[in-house]
């Protein structure tokens, strides 16, 4: 391209991309056919004059995002960018994103079910346009009060101002009689009877340790033991799940106050949110399986996920919802 050629196409590239002038007005201001500034436009990109950035935003991998929707045939992904200094910085991005998407999802109509996590937390702490949805507890109490799913419940409800049902009883108990009769209780049987008809739920993924987990750090020697024989990964809603994503049943099942897997794995919108690269094994396992619908992670872990695992070949949970916004 010669120098005239040049300053005639950077000129008809600001009158396009800058200026938001159409080829035909710019054909006229130059006396050239609209079809010749279509390939003077595409010079300019081939030979760098132009060259087009898509930014989604900082906090956000997009790309990444994108490749791990795909990869897992996720109905959402989204990757937080890093890096992160500290646990609690991870925790606070991957809240605010799993904020902003609850946000986005929920209606008016839905469910919204959630069980405590400390990225649960973080969440709850931003989340700031939920519309006035039902709310109903997924598990029982696993630690304090101000730190469990009950509070979680608490402070999503003084945004959204719906109707709210929470759980005042712990997340495992001695025997099933005693679940059993704690279940008949009105105001944990308003939550219960909810489970089947939750539609969006936003879930934390324990791994199986006491510092990854809600459940393990709250099980007896016997009852720990038990589940690592069934080589038990991680779990979600205390439901816990083996390295192919596949549920285990054990003795522990019937003493937990938490939502079955058989409603779990009915609700249309399961939004699993957990990052940092202690939770790689355990994310994977659950992508394997049929328990969530969209994740949240880190790039790091993304990354981890893309690379050592092949493209995802199960048929995955399919629903209308979404289709027709």
């Amino acid at each position: 391209m010669g120098p005239a050629e040049l300053v005639q196409a950077t000129a008809i590239a600001r009158q396009y991309y800058l200026g938001g002038m159409t080829k035909v007005e710019i054909a006229t201001a130059h006396g050239l056919s609209r079809y010749k500034v279509a390939r003077i436009l595409d010079a300019c990109r081939e030979e760098g004059i132009v060259r087009v950035e898509i930014n989604g935003g900082a906090a956000l991998d997009t790309e990444l995002s994108e490749r791990l929707r795909t990869h897992y045939r996720l109905r959402h992904a989204l990757v937080v960018s890093g890096p992160f200094n500290d646990a609690p910085a991870l925790r606070e991005a991957l809240g605010r994103a799993a904020a902003d998407l609850l946000s986005e999802v929920v209606t008016e109509d839905d469910v919204l079910g959630v069980a405590w996590g400390r990225t649960l937390d973080a969440m709850a702490e931003r989340v700031q346009g939920l519309p006035p949805c039902r709310i109903v507890q997924m598990t029982g109490i696993a630690g304090a009060i101000e730190a469990s799913s009950v509070d979680l419940v608490r402070r999503l409800t003084s945004v959204s101002r719906g109707p709210h049902h929470p759980i005042y009883a712990p997340l495992v108990v001695s025997d099933p009689d005693a679940l059993h009769t704690m279940q008949r209780q009105p105001s944990i049987q308003a939550a219960v009877s909810r489970w089947s008809t939750i539609t969006v739920a936003a879930v934390a993924v324990g791994g199986w340790d006491p510092d990854g987990s809600q459940v393990h750090s709250v099980l007896s020697r016997r009852d720990r033991a038990e589940l690592d024989r069934h080589d038990v990964v991680c779990e979600i809603c205390a439901i816990p799940f083996d390295a192919d994503g596949r549920p285990v049943v054990t003795s522990l099942t019937d003493r937990t106050m938490a939502i079955p897997y058989t409603d779990l794995e009915r609700i249309p919108e399961v939004i699993a949110v957990a990052g940092g690269e202690a939770k790689t094994d355990a994310l994977r396992a659950v992508l394997r399986g049929r328990a969530v619908t969209s994740l949240i992670t880190d790039s790091t872990v993304a990354a981890r996920l893309l690379s050592e695992e092949p493209p995802t070949e199960r048929s995955r949970r399919q629903s209308t919802r979404g289709e027709s916004k």
